[in-house]
């Protein structure tokens, strides 16, 4: 019990920090509260029971599965990602864009919509690392236990699945973002923050699928995760839509495309070991369409629910003014207008100190230290040289007087 408690509170807690990325800088601490409570406490049990409990109607683990092989999705592509995409994509419409982002000051449409420098890219990176270590824990993690050769195998393929689809997602999606800015540009780039979005794309993908896929399949999952991670980002500007840190299409996109691509690739030697009906494996594999089904129903059924019920809550939200800052609160930073000062001190020493430091440092390594007044008249000195002297002629008479 213990351990099924902690194993849930972790998967709850993840579909409500995917929606904390997409409304940053504008949503209120209140707010946030309120979603996260409702959002874990009511709607996420709900997803998770239909899909992953044996009395779900749509589980897998069902005595009598929905068509007859219920809907896999074995760590959450579906139940955790596509939960709190679609939060994230329903509170970004009723949140608004942040202050600047497609409009000027005077509210008129820029021709191109704003970026917001990265604070810090290589504490993005690093973010983006321990997320990838730790979806070795939401993958593999998802066998539950390792007790015979069957849970073995399974979890040390979901490893390497979630590995290579990790790693296709990356370069895929950072190097068609390069090809495309090439030929409208003429000069090639590499943008990172594609690098790690694709990254983390290929990793929602292949979270439904990863112990019935084969290796190779992973790849393939992998890169269209990539691509999905890309192409729904920039459908996301087009339709003037700001998600922060592009958790929408991470987390609802490539949901999405995980939850439907097990329809597809499901292996059924694999899906055998996995303890899953594999007579009803993936299209083509020759299983017909059943799994493609359930897979295509469980993503119907998510989204129906999350917009059903938290349209009306966001809504609620702000129209009771508790959703979003004020705008001299957004344009001054929720550091510190909720949170009681800047997380950053860019104020830095002041510049005597520093002068101080350096001649005492200076004097420690057995240098004279000069004091103030003599190097003064010193500088006074070299500016009376380098002034040019404009000489006079001198006659006779002078020299002889001189004499």
């Amino acid at each position: 019990e213990y351990i099924g408690w902690f194993f849930q509170f972790a998967f709850a807690a993840t579909a409500a920090t995917i929606v904390a990325g997409t409304v940053a800088e504008r949503c209120k601490m209140a707010a946030y509260l309120c979603y996260s409570v409702f959002l874990t406490g009511f709607v996420y049990p709900v997803v998770v029971h239909s899909i992953w409990s044996s009395s779900g109607f749509l589980s897998a683990f069902n005595n009598d599965p929905f068509l007859g092989v219920g809907n896999i999705d074995f760590a959450g592509s579906g139940v955790v990602h596509m939960c709190g995409g679609a939060t994230a994509l329903i509170a970004a419409i009723v949140l608004g864009p942040r202050k600047g982002r497609f409009t000027d000051a005077d509210g008129n449409p820029l021709e191109t919509p704003h970026t917001f420098p990265a604070h810090s890219v290589a504490l993005q990176i690093l973010g983006t690392f321990i997320l990838w270590t730790g979806w070795y824990g939401f993958n593999p993690g998802s066998a539950l236990v390792i007790a015979n050769n069957d849970s073995a195998a399974t979890s040390a393929l979901c490893a390497v699945t979630t590995t290579i689809a990790a790693a296709a997602g990356c370069v895929t999606c950072m190097f068609t973002d390069t090809i495309i800015d090439a030929y409208y540009t003429g000069e090639a780039s590499y943008d990172l923050t594609c690098a790690m979005n694709g990254c983390l794309g290929g990793l929602v993908a292949v979270t439904a699928g990863c112990p019935v896929y084969k290796p190779y399949i992973a790849l393939f999952v992998g890169m269209i995760g990539g691509w999905a991670y890309l192409f729904f980002s920039k459908f996301l500007i087009r339709m003037r839509i700001d998600d922060a840190v592009d958790a929408i299409p991470v987390h609802l996109a490539n949901g999405m495309w995980g939850v439907i691509a097990v329809g597809f690739f499901a292996s059924p030697d694999e899906m055998a070991v996995a303890g899953y009906n594999s007579e009803h494996c993936g299209l083509f594999f020759g299983g017909g369409g059943n799994l493609l089904g359930a897979q295509v129903c469980g993503v119907a059924w998510i989204l129906a629910w999350v917009t059903c019920v938290m349209t009306p809550f966001f809504m609620a939200l702000n129209w009771l003014n508790m959703f979003r800052v004020d705008p001299l609160e957004e344009e001054v930073g929720l550091d510190i207008s909720h949170h009681r000062g800047a997380a950053y001190d860019y104020s830095g020493p002041k510049e005597e100190d520093v002068q101080e430091l350096m001649e005492e440092r200076a004097s420690k390594h057995g240098k004279v230290e000069v004091p103030k007044e003599v190097a003064q008249a010193a500088e006074e000195a070299e500016e009376e040289v380098a002034v040019p002297v404009k000489k006079e002629p001198i006659d006779a008479v002078d020299i002889e007087q001189t004499a």
